[in-house]
């Protein structure tokens, strides 16, 4: 089978390292790709969201099956382009369809369809330039920290929780006002704060039936101790040892079950990946967020762990027949620790030569801001490099891929010593 996966991250070298194993897989092309995908698959210099470039090179590659790594072409609507057009629609993309994606593309949908279906999830009131002044008298009724989040995509940067009143009123103005986040913040929900502890359940479905993949705790603050700017994530673990049989049961039937079924309710297409983000507050998990695909860096922890062939499962979702195939787990833990340009999540230099790659012995490193240059791999991004290893427990993996760090280098590169500090 052609396939062709669209995205440039770590998260789309974990999937296409996964799916180059299957015997499904005659060639894979990655679009645009990165230095990591260029050594197992064939990089194609396209924008994922550039969707008529992407028909011309799906019909002249014979292409059989297009996987969708990032949120933006989903929530553009790239399911329905290949779906209504009639050159296209005999090729299954593996992602949602436009209405679906807006469970990522819109905080105000995705709450909404929460308290449609029962599904638990923070209180919450969403706001526009027009309301901003009930905005703030709706903050003054909470119970600091105030959470605010950007209503559209803001690349997993669009969410402030602020401990002072006056200063989350400020902020909302930012938002709503001046566009602190685009027009991703042209409408904010705020919601009240959960105290709790965070972690993340990933479903395949073919929108009927489904398969929950391993769960994955990630952590997305830039300074050890959960401390300074948000990133797009620093590191993960699956899977969470708090996670126990009766947790999983909860979290299948309050929440897993119901957002499926919703979907058929409220016939939304869906044939993809939903991502829940969970926190857990008193034993109790409740919705944060969802996501229309995988999360990065937790791909790189919970890919690996998927014993099944990828490619099967992507056709099963395509053919709407799940439930006829099985799902295998590696019953290790995996770890992955992620390794990025110095300055990052704000201004950072591109362009430094990487070593050490040949030397990594006993874990696998992911690509996810780099390119090809005069035969050399140089950091092209914030996130550069994400280390994964496997291990008895997670302790034994994370040692393992930081003893594989220490053989890496690119001027200025930063990571976090601390991922897992908080589940010892």
């Amino acid at each position: 089978m052609v396939i062709l996966l669209l995205g440039s991250g770590g998260r789309e070298h974990a999937l296409a390292f996964k799916m180059v194993q299957s015997s499904k897989c005659s060639t894979l092309f990655v679009a645009p790709g990165n230095a990591g995908t260029a050594a197992i698959a064939t990089n194609i210099s396209i924008n994922p969201t550039d969707f008529n470039t992407i028909k011309t090179f799906a019909i002249q590659e014979k292409v059989e099956m297009v996987v969708v790594g990032p949120e933006d072409p989903l929530v553009s609507g790239i399911y329905d382009f290949f779906k209504n057009d009639s050159a296209l629609n005999h090729i299954p993309v593996i992602g949602p369809s436009k209405v679906g994606a807006q469970l990522e593309g819109s905080k105000e949908f995705a709450k909404e369809f929460l308290v449609k279906h029962s599904i638990p999830t923070a209180a919450y009131n969403s706001f526009t330039a027009a309301t901003v002044k009930k905005g703030c008298e709706f903050l003054e009724t909470l119970q600091p920290p105030y959470v605010l989040k950007a209503d559209g995509l803001a690349a997993g940067k669009g969410v402030l929780i602020i401990h002072d009143l006056e200063e989350a009123k400020t902020e909302l103005q930012n938002m709503l006002v001046h566009a602190k986040f685009g027009t991703a913040s042209d409408k904010v929900v705020i919601e009240e704060f959960l105290d709790g502890i965070e972690l993340s359940c990933f479903v395949l479905t073919d929108g009927k039936n489904y398969k929950i993949l391993p769960t994955a705790k990630d952590y997305k603050r830039i300074g050890e101790g959960d401390t300074g700017l948000n990133t797009g994530g620093m590191g993960a673990i699956s899977p969470v040892p708090f996670a126990d049989a009766l947790l999983l049961e909860k979290i299948e039937t309050r929440i897993v079950k119901p957002t499926v079924e919703g979907l058929q309710k409220d016939e939304i297409e869906y044939k993809g990946f939903v991502f829940i983000g969970l926190i857990i507050v008193k034993g109790e998990p409740i919705v944060i967020e969802y996501n229309v695909r995988m999360g990065d860096p937790e791909t790189e922890v919970v890919v690996p762990r998927i014993k099944s062939d990828l490619v099967e499962l992507f056709q099963a979702v395509a053919d709407g027949k799940l439930d006829e195939v099985s799902l295998a787990i590696d019953e290790r833990s995996a770890t992955t620790v992620m390794m990025v340009s110095g300055g990052y999540p704000e201004d950072y230099v591109k362009g430094y030569e990487i070593s050490g790659l040949d030397k990594v012995e006993g874990s696998i490193v992911f690509h996810a801001g780099t390119k090809l240059e005069n035969g050399k791999v140089v950091t092209n991004g914030g996130r550069v490099l994400a280390v994964t290893s496997f291990g008895n427990d997670f302790q034994e993996a994370i040692k393992k891929s930081y003893q594989n760090i220490d053989k890496l280098h690119f001027d200025k590169m930063y990571f976090r010593k601390d991922i897992g500090f908080d589940l010892l």
